[in-house]
């Protein structure tokens, strides 16, 4: 029960900030919610993804819908394109330090709670 009572003030306190930073943005259609964690996956095992490589990959989502939604992330500070340096043409996707810290607090209250 006390883990119950800490989800939903979590939760809480999440939908206060649904209006700002990177929360809203993440939550507005699937396809945003997968291009986070499709480049945060990328970021923790050390991987690099291009835009082209995410455009493909984002599910149900046309080419210039998903470029949008990255250059939006881009503009937003959560996310940075970088020069591949094998390929100068290609860029990949980085998230930013800000957005990092963001989302290890996320991860980080979710952890507390479940134990």
């Amino acid at each position: 029960m006390k883990n119950t009572k800490a989800l939903l003030d979590f939760w809480e306190e999440q939908m206060k900030q649904s209006h700002r930073s990177s929360n809203y943005f993440f939550r507005k259609s699937p396809s945003h919610f997968h291009m986070m964690l499709l480049v945060m996956s990328s970021h923790k095992h050390q991987q690099n993804i291009s835009v082209e490589e995410l455009k493909t990959r984002l599910f149900k989502t046309s080419r210039p819908k998903s470029a949008m939604i990255i250059n939006e992330a881009c503009e937003k500070g959560f996310f940075f394109l970088e020069k591949n340096s094998q390929d100068s043409r290609k860029k990949n996707i980085k998230p930013s330090e800000s957005f990092l810290k963001e989302f290890e607090y996320y991860l980080l209250a979710l952890r507390s709670i479940s134990f």
